[in-house]
């Protein structure tokens, strides 16, 4: 069958010259880094000729652009590409509706330049199913230079010490952590105070294995008590403030520091401040050494059109070239999800994300994150986040009880 797929895919890619193919592509990227990314990739599309229909959908963490897939996807008039990634690339694969990308990973070798890690994400029942755009690494804290200088402190290295620097910074009248209360917001804060409080055993037993005990047992209840005390450090406008408010809360000073992923990195040169510079880039608290990934992916939905399947094919052939990998995760913060990707051009904070990543990959210290789909199912990962948010925002919330209820939502989940 692939044999007979190879001489289509040449035939569809070397007429792209003489037509102009069309692509929609649907994502949510839509803040002042990630525009620029998908900048990149619209104005490199066009400049092959090409016409780029955008489907964006507002809103962080892509819940509601999921809903808005679905919905089309029941009216059978699904994008020609989406942004998709994780558990939720493993859900649609499962239903049927993705392209498989296995024939054009063959014909140009893609296999090779991806980390196994990045292969065997996106390709959940053995055949590959999307094209990376970058990974993401979620652990990270980022930190006011100025503000840390002027006062004379200095960075946390665990989240005890997070916990004391965030107490002097208040008592200065410096809001100590920007952070807004949407659900998934508060899951990148937990994951890495997991990370850093439980360790990387804790991490994989309740979060990957969904071990019973270790989800209602004393260092979970510890890793909660430790996130709920944070909630005393967050601005006054908490409520409402977005990922990216929060970050702008960073860059100007009016809060001090921000436990984020490094797309907060976009934001950063898109306003002109320097990562690793102006702004500090550090592991997140006690989690030195550990990489909580997210990999962001193109999937292609399946279509029946002969200009469409074209369209879809020189989309994921550009995407996985080495220059649409450099040019796209520098302006979205991200490290390219090829190997041998020069990283000239990308900022010190990109460096050590890349250097870490493959030390972590050598360890086996890469975990998949929770808070950005790519650890649990999405009902369960829903259900977890909504559980976490109720206990960060209830000034009486109950660790221990908290820890037993998510032990339910656990064994509900899995019948």
């Amino acid at each position: 069958m692939r044999t007979t797929l190879y001489p289509l895919l040449c035939t569809l890619l070397a007429t792209s010259a003489a037509h102009a193919s069309q692509v929609e592509v649907q994502h949510w990227w839509t803040s002042g880094g990630e525009a620029r990314a998908v900048e990149v990739l619209k104005s490199m599309w066009k400049a092959e000729g090409n016409q780029w229909q955008d489907f964006a959908i507002q809103g962080g963490g892509g819940k509601s652009a999921m809903t808005v897939l679905k919905s089309r996807a029941l009216a059978a008039n699904p994008p020609q590409a989406a942004h998709l990634k994780g558990i939720e690339l493993r859900e649609w694969a499962g239903l049927g509706f993705l392209r498989p990308l296995d024939p054009m990973a063959e014909h140009f070798d893609w296999y090779r330049a991806m980390p196994p890690l990045v292969r065997q994400t996106l390709s959940p029942d053995g055949e590959l199913v999307a094209v990376p755009t970058g990974i993401h690494r979620v652990n990270w804290l980022w930190i006011n230079r100025r503000l840390l200088t002027e006062t004379g402190l200095q960075p946390p290295t665990d989240w005890p010490s997070f916990i004391t620097l965030a107490g002097r910074l208040k008592a200065k009248g410096i809001t100590p952590l920007a952070i807004g209360n949407e659900p998934w917001q508060l899951a990148v804060l937990f994951e890495s105070v997991a990370l850093g409080e439980g360790g990387a055993e804790f991490y994989r037993r309740a979060f990957l294995a969904l071990d019973p005990a270790t989800l209602t047992g004393p260092d979970m209840i510890r890793v909660l008590e430790r996130f709920q005390q944070l909630r005393p450090f967050v601005p006054q406008e908490f409520v409402g403030l977005k990922w990216n408010q929060a970050t702008t809360l960073l860059e100007t000073g009016g809060a001090a520091m921000q436990v984020m992923g490094d797309w907060v990195k976009g934001e950063l040169s898109a306003g002109n401040y320097r990562p690793g510079e102006d702004i500090l880039c550090l592991p997140a608290p006690g989690s030195q050494g550990l990489f909580s990934y997210n990999i962001d992916s193109i999937a292609m939905f399946k279509v029946r059109e002969p200009a469409q399947l074209q369209a879809q094919s020189e989309l994921a052939e550009l995407i996985m070239r080495p220059d649409f990998q450099a040019r796209f995760n520098q302006a979205k913060g991200s490290i390219p999800a090829l190997e041998k990707v020069p990283m000239k051009g990308f900022d010190r904070c990109a460096i050590r994300s890349q250097a870490d990543f493959e030390q972590a990959q050598q360890g086996g210290a890469l975990l998949p994150s929770i808070a950005e789909g790519m650890a649990l199912p999405t009902p369960l990962q829903q259900a977890l986040m909504d559980v976490l948010a109720a206990f960060f925002n209830d000034p009486a919330g109950d660790a221990k009880a908290t820890a037993e209820r998510i032990g339910r939502v656990i064994r509900s989940a899995k019948g």
